[in-house]
């Protein structure tokens, strides 16, 4: 108990203007990070599922890889949350949407991998400072500076953006089931996913994701939020472009009319 009072009486002394400039630069370094990644990603494949290799580190199984490197995403935002003596209701409903993916990144989709790629521990570290990173930086801020009007739940902001967090999330979710389930028990190799958003474009996972957040960053309307999306638009666009390059390599009859990861754009 008392260890938990320490832990809330030092992030509420914490609290103000030093630290909120320090959110703020956070959150350009994020961008940053997020464009000087994707620079790297045109000339290093990603190390990691197809892509995997001794060469980054000793190679980790898929599963508590998956759960261990997301955790944090997960766990410092509501620890600093539970330091809240009184939340306002669209800080609440913000965080929770934040919560919820890393719900199912940490505690549901590692469980449902069936036989992934081991990773390397070079990924698996980067992946574990980055949701470190990014969780006290979309926890802290919207627990304790972020402001709304008592309204803002009906905000044409915040509906537009709730409902791109939520349709992109579908569809992360849906064509994760799609790639999961390309080969039947006992089948190896790779096949061309097909079905909803594949029929348009070859990173249909990451296309929700960048959806996702780009809705939430509308959503919350903070800095903090915007870099994040932006980070996730630049990562994943490179990646997507890798995949796409390799599926055009792996099979002749892959649809050509196939976009990257924008349907009908890039």
């Amino acid at each position: 108990m008392a260890g938990g009072c320490s832990f809330c009486t030092f992030w509420q002394r914490a609290a103000g203007p030093r630290e909120q400039r320090l959110l703020g630069l956070l959150s350009y370094g994020l961008v940053a990070l997020g464009a000087v990644s994707a620079l790297l990603l045109r000339f290093i494949p990603m190390p990691y599922g197809r892509y995997s290799s001794r060469r980054f580190g000793w190679l980790l199984p898929a599963r508590p890889a998956w759960l261990l490197q997301e955790l944090p995403a997960l766990i410092v935002p509501l620890a600093l949350s539970a330091c809240i003596p009184s939340w306002r209701l669209p800080n609440a409903v913000l965080l929770l949407c934040f919560v919820l993916h890393y719900v199912n990144r940490a505690l549901i989709f590692p469980f449902l991998i069936r036989q992934g790629k081991p990773t390397p521990f070079f990924t698996f570290l980067l992946a574990l400072l980055f949701c470190i990173y990014n969780g006290y930086l979309q926890g802290r801020s919207l627990s304790t500076y972020a402001e709304y009007p008592s309204d803002w739940l009906k905000h044409p902001c915040f509906i537009a953006g709730f409902l791109g967090w939520l349709i992109g999330m579908v569809i992360n979710i849906h064509s994760d089931h799609i790639l999961r389930n390309l080969r039947k028990p006992g089948e190896t190799g790779y096949k061309i996913p097909r079905g909803g958003m594949f029929e348009y474009v070859s990173g249909a996972n990451f296309f929700g994701e960048i959806l996702e957040w780009l809705g939430f960053a509308l959503a919350c309307c903070t800095i903090e939020s915007l870099a994040f999306a932006l980070c996730t638009l630049f990562i994943l666009s490179s990646r997507a472009k890798q995949h796409h390059q390799w599926y055009l390599e792996k099979f002749e009859d892959y649809p050509k009319n196939r976009k990257i990861v924008i349907p009908f754009v890039y």
